[in-house]
């Protein structure tokens, strides 16, 4: 058994990643009522900035597998950062010219940067230890996570998001070529903040580089037949429940600002929320830690995580004003452990397919690509309370998923060399 005190260093190295990951991931929920306003967009134009993040998880969750096999976990990671990077400096000339279609090429390949982050990092946290306390593990990683989505959304907000109420009343009264050219003016706040983060990716992708992290590589290292898969349910099984799970947990928190403002909320008000989902789900990770494996298996906190998720969206749903708000804030509390819950009950027990069951694991991240856009849909059509009726699905299958029978580990033996 392979102790977590160990490997300290990698786990405050991978921390790290984890804070960064969290950052440039909850922007998103202050780009789009950014976004939506600056390019004039409805709501299912203004929620394809979910979809060309997350497809790019989709799109390369295969290839980093297949790359990760090659050039190992610490040049995956350097490679990763240095193309975050390039996705941010892509904001400066979309925000420049004012287009949608470049600041979605910019997401598109920040998210691809991510996904080969993703891929490296969450098997090397589950297989760093203990697989009975990777959850916990995974959960320590979530705090780091959700620690920077709690800080990211309020400091965009404050710098792109302020006075925008105002902002708006004046748009909406100018002519046609002064509303040109304060819809310029306000896009353009966006280019220093994503300058910053485009140097500080850099920097840490050099950081990186010249670390030495220990790899790990399963004992058995015969030549893996991708068919084999599918001889583990729980692995196809797991790839439905993130893309649920990841779908539920961007609706609650990057739908939040643009419901507030629906439910009479000023936008000002209205930009902070997303943190406090995230910080529901910082409490959620907190009580992963402190009962996950000692009083609750991860099987059953799941369960509880998901019942949990289907009355608060129930309730979201049949209240009104600050209430529903508040109710899709906890939405943040239930989703807390469902990722380093599902994580290692996906993998757990699958030998030398390792690598590629993460890579499977990660395409199920294509839920934050399509169920927004679905939300989406349904509040332009519905209003954006009745719109969370997407998330009942979403938490009805992780419940199946957490009540699945699942049989004995038979964690297959690892090593760790330097």
């Amino acid at each position: 058994m392979i102790s977590d005190r160990k490997y300290t260093f990698e786990l405050i190295s991978i921390g790290s990643l984890f804070f960064i990951f969290g950052f440039i991931t909850w922007l998103n929920s202050t780009l789009i009522p950014f976004l939506k306003i600056t390019c004039e967009l409805t709501n299912f134009q203004a929620y394809w900035v979910t979809f060309a993040f997350y497809i790019s998880y989709f799109v390369m969750a295969i290839p980093s597998g297949w790359l990760l096999y090659r050039i190992g976990f610490r040049r995956g990671i350097m490679l990763g950062l240095l193309i975050m990077g390039a996705g941010t400096l892509i904001f400066i000339p979309a925000a420049l010219t004012r287009s949608y279609g470049y600041f979605l090429v910019g997401l598109f390949a920040q998210g691809i940067g991510l996904a080969l982050l993703q891929t490296a990092v969450n098997p090397y946290i589950t297989i760093l230890g203990p697989m009975e306390s990777a959850a916990r593990r995974i959960s320590i990683m979530g705090l780091c996570n959700k620690l920077a989505g709690i800080i990211s959304p309020y400091i965009l907000g404050s710098i792109v998001l302020h006075n925008i109420t105002l902002w708006v009343q004046r748009i909406d009264t100018a002519s046609a070529g002064q509303k040109a050219g304060m819809l310029d003016m306000l896009s353009y706040r966006i280019i220093p903040p994503y300058v910053v983060m485009a140097v500080v990716l850099i920097a840490l992708a050099l950081v990186f580089g010249r670390l030495r992290l220990a790899e790990i590589n399963p004992e058995n290292t015969d030549k893996v037949n991708p068919l084999d898969i599918f001889k583990y349910p729980q692995i196809i099984l797991g790839f439905l429940a993130i893309f649920f799970y990841v779908g539920a947990e961007v609706v609650a928190a990057d739908t939040l600002i643009l419901h507030g403002h629906a439910q009479g909320i000023s936008m000002e008000t209205a930009r902070i929320f997303p943190s406090f989902t995230l910080l529901a789900m910082m409490l959620g990770y907190i009580g992963g830690i402190a009962l996950i494996p000692k009083y609750l298996s991860q099987q059953t906190a799941l369960a509880i995580s998901a019942i949990l998720g289907l009355c608060f969206s129930l309730c979201a749903i049949l209240f009104n004003g600050w209430v529903s708000v508040i109710f899709v804030m906890a939405l943040g509390f239930a989703n807390a452990i469902m990722w380093p819950a599902i994580w290692p009950l996906a993998i757990n027990g699958t030998g030398n397919l390792v690598k590629l069951a993460s890579s499977i694991l990660i395409m199920g991240i294509l839920g934050g690509a399509l169920i927004p856009l679905g939300y989406g849909w349904l509040a332009d059509v519905l209003g954006s309370k009745t719109a969370y009726l997407i998330l009942l699905p979403c938490y009805g299958y992780i419940l199946f998923f957490a009540m699945r029978p699942f049989g004995e580990s038979s964690v297959v033996s690892e090593k760790v060399s330097a």
